[in-house]
């Protein structure tokens, strides 16, 4: 019997021919990570007959690097944040001071016991993730993927044998991997020879590719030794949360990005504090600032800026984006369509023009966020294979910045709404010293902010910087989900003492601002 789909109403019932065709698998899919992971799992919970196949693992990934987990797991947000809770602890230690905890003055951070600790994490993680898909009955396969015809992919095993296998639904799930911009770098070095009693200094330089002297997020997370003096050039989060670990480790950070704040895209407002924490943490910024050249040298690696500076660093790390994964998966020739940033175009079910092929996640550039793809994974189960046609919501979706202290949001950020508004804007505040900081001195605020329809009293985002604020704003998330009003958080009664409390007791409105007017952004 025909499969048939619901699609906005209507049944799409695919060629018959092809229906009564035989193939390997019901789905196959280029790519196990969190979202390539949800999708096979589910569709074989609902049915399907599923083979996957992902690269080999190793915690540094490349073209043919790869492994079961995906970025999230082995090289993104799992092990950044065991580093950032390893980072935490040095701010933690100076604070335990006031409340009475006799610590001596020096004390030693021992970074290859972390790593190891963070190594031991993702290789238990990705035999996790790997039992996962053998108890839904996945079939796993290591090697390359790529699409040689509408149902048909190649696996590139390790040893080079070739294998093809028949699909009725090809998906792609092959992620994102971090980028380098395009900066000069040379070698160079001085030395001496003595002729005649006279001394003579040499110098040679040759050119560099800038993959010998700067890392990605990649090679951050599995650096062999702890940087002294550390560079790091963008201003997104990753850019912020690598800052922050190494700082809280004891190096000496700079922090180089082309806007005036960093994390563009965020509420201004929110930013504004971010780079202050970051300053009083210590971390040197270096707003509206290019980076023109790398130099390696005895001493280090040389930094040149378009403002004529000048600095030396152990290491140089980029994170200034990403790419999605498609280069090598024959897209092209199959007719897959791309956009200019190589990332798969898809429809609001994430089916490509191809109809047999789907893609999720980071390869798609829609929302790059773990839960996401996951999200999407789920509804491409529902839809291709339950019967459910479902389109992933990208509506109220959190996220956090793991800067120390973190900054957590969900829902429009001021400037979003006052875009998006057709009336006028209330915008909720508070500025406080956290409890914790009253007595360890911490010169540090929590800052919390809501923002609301003035008409319907809908609460259209909320923000929070501070201690535990990922943890608070989940919380949050849910009730924006439901559409919660002003009315309904000042109706809820807070926890107390906590800093989740204030959510609940901001009355007074700290701005009114008309739809189309500029926001005034207040300084907490």
């Amino acid at each position: 019997m025909a499969r048939k789909m619901l699609i906005d109403g209507e049944v799409n019932q695919t060629n018959q021919v092809e229906e009564e065709a035989h193939f390997d698998f019901d789905l196959f899919v280029i790519g196990a990570g969190s979202g390539g992971v949800r999708a096979a799992r589910f569709s074989a919970n609902y049915g399907a007959k599923v083979g996957i196949c992902e690269l080999p693992f190793h915690p540094i990934s490349s073209e043919v690097i790869g492994g079961v987990g995906g970025t999230c797991v082995i090289r993104g947000c799992v092990p950044k944040k065991i580093l950032v809770y390893g980072a935490n602890f040095g701010g933690e230690i100076e604070d335990a001071r006031n409340y009475g905890w006799e610590v001596n003055e020096k004390v030693d951070f021992n970074w290859k016991k972390l790593l190891q600790k963070k190594t031991d994490e993702i290789i238990r993680l990705n035999g996790i993730y790997k039992r996962l898909l053998s108890n839904a009955g996945v079939k796993l396969y290591e090697g390359e993927g790529k699409i040689v015809g509408p149902n048909e992919v190649e696996v590139t095993q390790l040893d080079g044998t070739k294998l093809r296998y028949s699909a009725k639904h090809i998906l792609i799930a092959t992620g994102s991997r971090a980028q380098r911009p395009a900066i000069p770098g040379q070698l160079s070095l001085a030395f001496s020879v003595q002729l005649f009693s006279k001394h003579y200094t040499f110098k040679a330089a040759r050119s560099l590719s800038i993959q010998e002297l700067a890392i990605t997020s990649d090679e951050a997370l599995s650096l062999e030794d702890l940087p002294k003096r550390a560079v790091v050039f963008g201003g997104g989060y990753i850019a912020v949360e690598f800052a922050s670990i190494w700082r809280g480790m004891g190096a000496t950070v700079d922090l180089f990005f082309r806007k005036e704040l960093p994390l563009r895209g965020f509420d201004d407002e929110m930013r504004a504090v971010v780079a202050r924490n970051l300053e009083g943490r210590g971390i040197n910024l270096h707003p509206r600032t290019n980076l023109t050249e790398l130099t390696k040298t005895e001493e280090g690696i040389k930094i040149y800026t378009d403002h004529k500076e000048e600095l030396l660093a152990d290491v140089v790390l980029f994170a200034t984006g990403r790419a999605p994964n498609t280069k090598r998966l024959n897209l092209e020739a199959v007719g897959v369509e791309l956009d200019n940033a190589g990332a798969v175009k898809v429809d609001e079910y994430s089916r490509t023009n191809i109809p047999t092929i789907w893609a999720v996640g980071d390869v798609t550039n829609r929302m790059n966020l773990t839960p996401v793809a996951l999200m999407e994974g789920t509804c491409f189960a529902k839809t291709v294979f339950a019967g459910q046609p479902t389109k992933p919501d990208y509506n109220h979706v959190p996220c956090a910045v793991f800067s120390i202290p973190p900054l957590s949001v969900v829902g429009l950020s001021e400037e979003q709404a006052l875009e998006q508004a057709n009336g006028d804007v209330l915008v909720f505040t508070s500025t406080f010293n956290p409890m914790k900081n009253t007595i360890s001195g911490r010169q540090e605020k929590t800052v919390m902010k809501l923002v609301v329809d003035a008409e319907t009293d809908k609460v259209l985002g909320a923000s929070m910087l501070g201690p535990d604020a990922p943890e608070i704003m989940q919380g949050i998330a849910v009730a924006l989900k439901c559409g919660a009003t002003k009315q309904q958080f000042d109706s809820t009664v807070g926890i107390h003492p906590s800093a989740a409390e204030e959510f609940v007791t901001m009355r007074s409105v700290t701005r009114r601002v008309t739809a189309g007017g500029k926001p005034k952004t207040t300084n907490p």
